[in-house]
């Protein structure tokens, strides 16, 4: 398949799923290469996490080449093509029979994509969510990188075990 069909065919379809896992609340948009991402409303403990985030990540540069439609950009890391997509804010999960990972002292919930895997963080409040594409596999190993972001949000003192 081609690589860009690929990569609109896992935003388009991490979009539709970001969507529906924000109920009620106000979505904000961001474009990446012409598809638009679900974002969360801006919190304000994103604020000091944000600026931890890497400047690459699995060996990808940051990239700027997004437009936040809606919402904070502050709030939004892509890096690489296809792009590894990072928002910051979204509601703390619950309990889910997805699997759940520590790596490095953060526990990340791991759900399968048509095209890739979106890891949320867990016992965090804000959240902060990942959506990696397969080209990326193995998808874990991305995510040491964005561990000292999520150690700075608030622990909700749930764990994966």
């Amino acid at each position: 398949m081609h690589r860009a069909a690929r990569r609109r065919r896992l935003i388009v379809a991490a979009a539709g799923l970001l969507l529906l896992g924000v109920a009620g609340g106000v979505l904000y948009a961001v474009r990446h290469h012409g598809v638009e991402v679900a974002a969360p409303p801006h919190r304000a403990d994103c604020e000091v996490a944000m600026p931890l985030m890497p400047s690459t990540v699995g060996g990808q540069a940051a990239s700027d080449a997004f437009v936040a439609e809606r919402g904070d950009p502050r709030d939004i890391r892509v890096w690489g093509d296809p792009a590894i997509i990072a928002t910051c804010g979204w509601p703390p999960l619950g309990p889910t029979p997805d699997q759940c990972l520590d790596v490095d002292g953060v526990d990340w919930v791991a759900e399968p994509l048509s095209d890739g895997v979106r890891f949320t963080t867990f016992g965090r409040d804000p959240a902060i969510e990942v959506l990696v594409p397969h080209a990326y596999d193995p998808a874990p190993l991305l995510l040491p990188a964005l561990g000292p972001a999520a150690k700075s949000l608030p622990a909700t003192g749930r764990t994966c075990s």
